[in-house]
């Protein structure tokens, strides 16, 4: 199968529900931007809309977190436990262990919007310039 093939093979977005597949094939194919646009065979009809999330709960998929302007500190001695963070947390970057109690952060999906230092009770969490 030629790359052209290959190419037109992986757009049958619509015929296998599965896009981001699609995308991440792609990508691991090595196949250029200026591929996708010059095919004649595709067009705007056979191809997923950009911008749109397509399968639920993708986010750990996606490392965020140089998009941080704040870098949220968790001050362990001032903890209690009480876990108002976690439910918080847009990113699910608050890791609870298997003994129901949180850990430090996941640098690696914070964003840095700070929620979980506006609901914590005990000034558990800072929010710091991130450098």
């Amino acid at each position: 199968m030629n790359s052209f093939e290959n190419l037109i093979d992986i757009f049958h977005v619509f015929e296998n529900k599965s896009p981001t597949k699609n995308i991440r094939k792609i990508a691991n194919e090595g196949i250029s931007p200026h591929e996708l646009t010059t095919s004649a065979q595709i067009s705007w009809k056979t191809i997923s809309p950009g911008g749109t999330i397509m399968n639920a709960g993708n986010a750990e998929e996606f490392n965020t977190g140089d998009w941080r302007s704040y870098k949220p500190l968790f001050i362990k001695e001032n903890c209690k436990q009480c876990l108002l963070c976690y439910p918080a947390c847009p990113d699910s970057s608050i890791p609870i262990n298997e003994q129901g109690e949180r850990g430090e952060f996941d640098y690696k999906h914070c964003k840095g919007c700070g929620v979980c230092e506006n609901v914590c009770p005990f000034n558990a969490i800072e929010m710091k310039e991130n450098s």
